[in-house]
């Protein structure tokens, strides 16, 4: 006969409580699923807590980007990748074949990934405004404190950004936030378990 456990996880004001309505053989397993369930939530909060920006605040973002940026926004997809080290910006075409604007995305993507390694950051902040988050603490990098990584896919572009500073890493995070929000229309969040969306 199978015995069944009830879970119930809440704060009690400075830890966490456990209750199971059956004999425990192995609290530690149980307490180890309530943190992992936690931790997962946890994660989550950040994706789940990202707004889009209001609509003129979009068409502003749009009409900006169409100056600085040579590709279609409306025939490409920019991704955002989270990583322990900073992160990894994609920019990709909706449909193969578009050799055109894959072409594009690759000189622009190229272009900012040399401008960046030098710290001017001066594109993005053409774009998204000089207080867009993240972006003052990236323009007072050393060179060299973030490798930047510049690659072709064969539908797009990619750059790669790592550091060990944990405040560099941090504003890679807010300034990948901002761009989620304000490309709202044209971007989407990568996972750090498929982060190539290479096709």
């Amino acid at each position: 006969m199978a015995t069944s456990y009830k879970l119930e996880v809440g704060v009690v004001k400075k830890g966490a409580h456990l209750r199971s309505s059956g004999k425990l053989k192995d609290e530690a397993l149980l307490w180890g699923m309530a943190l992992s369930m936690m931790a997962m939530l946890l994660t989550a909060l950040p994706v789940l807590a990202l707004e889009e920006a209001s609509k003129p605040r979009l068409d502003e973002v749009a009409r900006r980007g169409a100056e600085v940026m040579p590709f279609s926004l409306e025939q490409s997809t920019h991704i955002f990748t989270k990583t322990e080290k900073g992160g990894l910006q994609q920019v990709i075409v909706k449909e193969i074949p578009n050799t055109e604007q894959v072409k594009l995305i690759q000189v622009h993507l190229s272009k900012i990934s040399r401008e960046f390694a030098q710290g001017d950051f001066s594109d993005p902040a053409r774009i998204h405004g000089e207080d867009m988050p993240g972006l003052a603490e990236l323009r007072k990098a050393k060179p060299g404190e973030i490798t930047i990584e510049y690659k072709e896919l064969r539908n797009g572009a990619q750059i790669n950004y790592a550091t060990d500073d944990p405040a560099l890493i941090e504003a890679v995070h807010q300034w990948f936030d901002a761009q989620l929000s304000d490309h709202a229309r044209h971007a989407i969040p990568g996972h750090t378990d498929h982060p190539t969306h290479a096709r």
